[in-house]
């Protein structure tokens, strides 16, 4: 495998299972639009993509009613959704390893930075990493390619050495392979995540791997 020197880590669904607490937040959100959602399939599709372009698209919301949505969704998110959640297996071995092993690591998520930062301290993962780039609550970072522009900026003023060839971006669904591919950078694929091994292939990642510990003899 080509190598690299900078990851960028995804989150939900590439490090930690995240279902619980989004999905629960996003039923919230949406109980004062008598939008009931049920059904892991109709659930699962709220991971990933940034939650304005979720409650427009999938349960019909103008823009100013998502606004209220997400700040109805930050009410039960910030103090209790956050910590519904817990790492996939191997995820903190894998994170070790690759420090152990020289990469930069980088979260890259849409999930605002605050709250990155909050299920990384959770699970006592913060020392490992290089950097934590999340969404701005003000929307200005919000999709994923707004993600990681804003990756690659801290990445240029941090290391004088740091290229997009050189880099990688680890992920789970077709929105991380599609923001990997508009950034010009490669995306690796984990197929235990929300998108699916089919999915990741479908949309150009150079690898997919099932699980943690074939993602690290891969990379190690």
């Amino acid at each position: 495998m080509k190598k690299y020197k900078f990851i960028f880590w995804d989150m939900d669904g590439t490090l930690a299972n995240t279902y619980e607490g989004v999905t629960n937040c996003v039923k919230y959100a949406m109980e004062p639009y008598g939008i009931h959602l049920e059904g892991e399939e109709e659930l699962r599709k709220f991971i990933g993509p940034p939650l304005r372009f979720s409650f427009t698209t999938y349960c019909g919301l103008s823009e100013e009613e998502a606004e209220k949505a997400i700040v109805r969704y930050r009410e039960r998110y910030i103090p209790i959704g956050v910590y519904e959640c817990e790492l996939f297996e191997g995820v903190r071995e894998t994170i070790q390893a690759f420090k152990e092993a020289g990469y930069i690591q980088v979260i890259t998520s849409s999930k605002p930075e605050a709250q990155c930062r909050q299920v990384l301290e959770k699970f006592d993962l913060l020392p490992e990493l290089d950097e934590v780039v999340g969404a701005s609550h003000d929307g200005r970072i919000d999709t994923k390619i707004e993600v990681l522009q804003e990756a690659f900026r801290r990445m240029k003023a941090q290391y004088a050495d740091f290229s997009k060839e050189q880099t990688v971006l680890i992920g789970d669904t077709h929105y991380d392979a599609d923001g990997a591919k508009e950034g010009g950078i490669d995306c690796i694929g984990v197929g235990y995540g929300f998108g699916g091994a089919e999915e990741m292939w479908n949309a150009g990642a150079v690898a997919v791997y099932e699980d943690q510990k074939a993602l690290r003899e891969a990379l190690v």
